[in-house]
């Protein structure tokens, strides 16, 4: 495990506060991006920041990784632009991969270009089915790890 690797989960949701507890687990250093001040949940303010602004220092190395944990925020698009603008290694957004994202219009209406808004991964994880906030936090770090070493995740292994 090494300190380099900063995984920021975007927007203070049930899957965010596992991605935070077990990424730290898995060597991440870990941050929440919540812009809005009355959704952090009490006990966590050391961990939450309100803006990507306030981790260009973190990010400048390009080996975060972004997921986005709640697609129906009104602040979707314009977080996420500005992740995009960051050297972000990944950035992924949540959601069910039979529709297309909310963050597809959001980031056009911006004026984000279309070669940024494909480098938003989606769906993210691995596919096991998951429902509930751990199993899907469970998936996402799977997938980020998986990528991360090169690994296409899952059960097919090279001969």
């Amino acid at each position: 495990m090494t300190a380099d690797r900063l995984l920021v989960a975007v927007f203070a949701w049930p899957v965010a506060d596992v991605l935070v507890r077990w990424g730290a687990e898995l060597g991440f250093r870990t941050v929440v991006v919540e812009p809005d001040g009355e959704r952090v949940p009490a006990g966590t303010p050391d961990l939450v920041v309100r803006s990507f602004a306030e981790l260009d220092r973190e990010l400048a190395a390009g080996t975060a990784d972004v997921v986005v944990t709640d697609h129906h925020r009104d602040e979707l698009g314009e977080l996420l632009r500005d992740a995009l603008a960051r050297p972000a290694r990944w950035i992924g957004v949540m959601g069910n991969p039979r529709h297309e994202g909310p963050h597809v219009a959001a980031l056009t209406a911006l004026g984000v270009p279309e070669a940024d808004i494909a480098r938003v991964h989606r769906p993210i994880g691995l596919d096991i089915g998951s429902k509930a906030p751990a199993e899907i936090a469970v998936s996402t770090l799977a997938g980020l790890l998986a990528d991360r070493n090169g690994r296409a995740g899952g059960f097919a292994h090279p001969g």
